[in-house]
């Protein structure tokens, strides 16, 4: 199994199995397996509600499963030394607000013992120089989204996990973002995105998984998606429940 000192290898960099995850109510996750190679790209989606951010949470470490098993760079998620290695922006920032943004990520570098010239970089990476002495508390939320993501990239992890990125970015920012992934892919990371976007997930990624209901609805490469090949996975796994129409926007993203 690949180790933490190797960035390419056959084994995955990402490898979930059997996964499930219960919060208060039915469980979130159900039985989900999947792998992420190195310098690959999965796509997660799902209707509202599927598990996407549950799960990305589970990736990341941030959260147990309940059963099943999450390898990162061939160690248990559960071990502290991987988790340097792993880069999560969720839906909630994890940014300090009476800190300004260029304190946030000098917090941040200081915990992966980093020099501070990584928060700056960030900071330029994401066109963020003119907010750097603004309180976070005080930025739009389009600009906390990029303060966001400049966090989870400054230490320059070997695997990425990324909720709804492109939320509240204006195109130039969006723009950046996609070249950044490219980027990155191309040194070898691995990274997951939960997105909302069919479209997204086409131009993105090499694969994609689609939840619903919490079980894996679909584990197939993501250049075959359509709306009409969604809207029947929905309708397939959740008898009863009427599928979006064709063409429409298919996903409302979950805050699970």
């Amino acid at each position: 199994m690949e180790t933490l000192g190797s960035h390419a290898g056959a084994e995955p960099a990402i490898l979930a199995r059997g996964v499930w995850k219960s919060l208060t109510g039915p469980p979130v996750l159900r039985d989900v397996s999947l792998t992420v190679r190195s310098g690959e790209t999965l796509a997660l989606l799902g209707p509202n509600g599927a598990g996407k951010s549950t799960l990305l949470h589970v990736l990341a470490g941030v959260m147990r499963p309940s059963r099943g098993v999450v390898v990162i760079l061939g160690r248990s998620v559960e071990d502290p030394a991987v988790r340097r290695y792993i880069g999560f922006a969720g839906h909630r920032s994890a940014l300090y607000g009476h800190l300004t943004a260029i304190e946030n990520l000098r917090f941040f570098a200081d915990l992966y013992a980093l020099p501070y010239r990584h928060a700056e970089l960030s900071l330029e990476l994401f066109g963020l120089g003119e907010y750097r002495d603004t309180p976070v508390r005080l930025l739009s939320r389009g600009i906390v989204q990029r303060v966001s993501l400049a966090r989870a990239i400054l230490h320059d992890p070997r695997v990425l996990l990324l909720d709804e990125p492109f939320t509240g970015l204006d195109a130039s920012s969006a723009t950046r973002l996609r070249e950044l992934l490219s980027s990155l892919r191309l040194r070898g990371c691995s990274i997951v995105v939960a997105t909302h976007q069919w479209n997204e997930a086409r131009e993105l990624a090499d694969h994609a998984v689609v939840l619903v209901g919490g079980r894996v609805a679909a584990n197939e490469p993501a250049a075959g998606l359509t709306p009409d090949r969604l809207a029947a996975l929905y309708e397939e796994r959740r008898p009863g429940v009427r599928g979006p129409r064709p063409g429409a926007p298919v996903y409302a993203e979950s805050t699970e």
